[in-house]
């Protein structure tokens, strides 16, 4: 069995040969093992092709999860000039912007003019944008995607690695795409002020990634991650949860099982109180449940709440258990919760969010080591 077909057994909830390892890297983690341009690595579409791959085979992973798709070819035709410094590589923009790189951590661009968040007494529904054109990855921090490459990624990684290998999409969740367009406290505080408006804007961004995501399911993929992190308790209460994400979520999710392709979403922190609400918007499966203390979640009492209704994909803490322990400790960790999430299959071992940028090498070595000597079924 080749570990593509052991993941998709996985999220089949039939029985694979072993438990399947795939973990989600952050780009400081990625950067720091890979030594390359970080410039190069976030604006370069072969070069992020190549490093992924390299990834992967570093770490014996099981799976690829494509976080970036839709690059610019072209981009240098844009740079003025690209500068080394101490900590990492700044782009200079022909249009007078710039982009610092860091060669640990996610880019922080800087605009020639600053633009300011809108109010939502601002905003017509009507007159946002229908097609999905960025991925809004953090404060401040635009993937523009480029539609005459919007998704060649997936096959070309595909065929690189000569479909041995589980393909991942991801998409962001309209939640995230509704708090980037008004800042985090005003979104939600409009949540409470204007909920009708609100749902108005959160319809308009669901109808474009759904879109986007039923053209990604015409590509060599396997499944598509549902990015969502403010969908847990630290964000949201579990009624708010209810009103403002499952809905929206849910058509996604529905419109991506319906042609095929499994769907898990990605929600970080603490979601124990919304494991059942999550389940129903249809998706295949769950990623991160986080266990304390970064969140709430135990993996038993997960497994027994969610059944066969859900994959589950987590959940070792990136932080107290990766970055800070031993590579004896950090196996035994992870046997534990193979221990738990094996029986009766549909778990796959992974970090419950991004491995952190500091964590050592060996530690995550010591996964694939783990799942081969416990994870056999």
């Amino acid at each position: 069995m080749n570990s593509r077909e052991r993941i998709i057994k996985t999220m089949n909830f039939e029985e694979p040969d072993r438990v399947p390892l795939m973990c989600q890297f952050s780009i400081g983690f990625m950067l720091k093992q890979l030594k390359i341009s970080p410039a190069e690595f976030w604006f370069d579409h072969k070069t992020f092709i190549d490093g992924l791959i390299e990834l992967r085979s570093i770490f014996k992973f099981d799976g690829i999860l494509v976080s970036l798709h839709g690059h610019n070819l072209n981009w240098r035709k844009n740079v003025l000039r690209i500068a080394k410094e101490s900590k990492g590589e700044r782009v200079f923009w022909s249009n007078g912007d710039e982009t610092f790189c860091p060669d640990n951590d996610l880019p922080y661009h800087i605009p020639k003019e600053k633009n300011q968040k809108l109010n939502i007494e601002d905003i017509n529904p009507d007159k946002l944008h229908e097609e999905i054109d960025y991925i809004p990855v953090s404060q401040g921090l635009y993937f523009h995607l480029d539609k005459d490459n919007l998704l060649s990624i997936f096959n070309e990684i595909f065929d690189k690695t000569e479909q041995q290998y589980s393909i991942h999409g991801e998409i962001t969740s309209p939640l995230d795409y509704f708090m980037d367009l008004l800042g985090h406290e005003s979104s939600l505080l409009a949540l409470i002020d204007e909920p009708e408006k609100c749902k108005d804007i959160l319809q308009k961004y669901t109808d474009g990634i759904k879109n986007l995501a039923l053209k990604m399911c015409e590509q060599n993929i396997d499944a598509i991650k549902i990015s969502s992190p403010y969908a847990g308790a630290g964000f949201l209460s579990r009624s708010f949860y209810k009103e403002f994400v499952l809905p929206y979520e849910t058509q996604i999710t529905k419109a991506i099982r319906e042609k095929g392709k499994h769907v898990y979403i990605h929600t970080c922190g603490s979601i124990g109180d919304r494991l059942e609400l999550i389940a129903e918007s249809d998706t295949s499966g769950l990623e991160c449940l986080d266990p304390p203390p970064i969140g709430d979640c135990d993996l038993e009492d997960a497994k027994k709440r969610l059944g066969k209704r859900c994959f589950i994909k987590g959940n070792i803490d990136s932080v107290n258990t990766l970055l800070k322990k031993s590579i004896q400790e950090v196996k035994e960790d992870a046997r534990k919760r193979i221990e738990i999430g094996k029986p009766g299959g549909g778990f796959i071992l992974s970090t419950a969010c991004s491995i952190a940028p500091d964590v050592p090498r060996e530690n995550i070595l010591a996964l694939y080591d783990t799942v081969e000597e416990y994870g056999w079924y």
